[in-house]
C-alpha cells in the first residue's frame, strides 16, 4: 500500500559530520557537495602537507571517532597502506559509513570484515586489494551483507569519463613524441 520502502531507516547527510581522508581535488569536490547537502566537513591530510583549507582538520583517530560518515580519497602509498585497520576501526560511531573511494589496500578488508561482523557500521567499497574480489573473501561472507556495498570500481565508467581517458591518452602520446 505504501509506494516507498522504509522497512529501513535512511538518514539525511544535513547535521552529518564528514570525515574526508585525503582532501586533494577529489576530495576537495566531495568537501562541496557534502557541504551544499548540510554537513559538516573535516578531513585529515595522508601527506601532511595540506593544511591551507577551508574545512577543519584532524588526526586521524578525531577523525574517525567523530565523523558518521568518512570517505576516503587518498592514493595508496607507505603512508596510507593499510591505514585503516583492526587498531582505529573500533572507535568509528556506531552507525557510521566508511566509504574507501581511493585504493586498495587502504582499509585492510580482513579488518573490516571482522568489525563489519562485530558491530553495526557501515562501508561501501569502490576498490578492493584485488579486483574483482575472490569468492572466498571474508567481506563476502558476513552476518549481516547489508551493512557492506561493494562495487566494481566504476567512477571510470561513464561515456565522459571513458572520453577524457582516451583524450588524456592521446595528450600523452602526443607529448612523448614531441608533436
Amino acid at each position: 500500500e505504501l509506494f516507498t520502502d522504509v522497512s529501513k531507516p535512511y538518514f539525511e547527510i544535513s547535521g552529518k559530520q564528514w570525515g574526508i581522508i585525503g582532501l586533494g581535488a577529489i576530495g576537495n569536490k566531495v568537501a562541496t557537495v557534502a557541504s551544499a547537502f548540510g554537513a559538516t566537513v573535516s578531513y585529515y591530510s595522508t601527506s601532511g602537507a595540506n593544511t591551507e583549507q577551508p574545512y577543519q582538520q584532524k588526526d586521524l583517530d578525531r577523525l574517525l571517532a567523530e565523523s558518521d560518515i568518512i570517505s576516503i580519497h587518498s592514493p595508496l602509498n607507505e603512508k596510507t597502506d593499510n591505514l585503516i585497520n583492526k587498531d582505529n576501526l573500533n572507535i568509528l560511531k556506531d552507525n557510521a559509513i566508511l566509504l574507501n573511494l581511493g585504493r586498495g589496500g587502504i582499509v585492510n578488508e580482513i579488518d573490516l570484515a571482522d568489525e563489519l561482523n562485530r558491530r553495526n557500521i557501515y562501508a561501501g567499497l569502490d576498490v578492493t586489494i584485488k579486483e574483482p574480489i575472490e569468492p572466498e573473501h571474508p567481506l563476502l561472507h558476513l552476518g549481516n551483507p547489508e551493512q557492506l556495498l561493494i562495487t566494481p570500481h566504476i567512477a571510470w565508467a561513464s561515456i565522459e569519463a571513458r572520453e577524457k581517458l582516451l583524450e588524456g591518452l592521446v595528450e600523452n602520446i602526443q607529448e612523448f613524441l614531441g608533436e
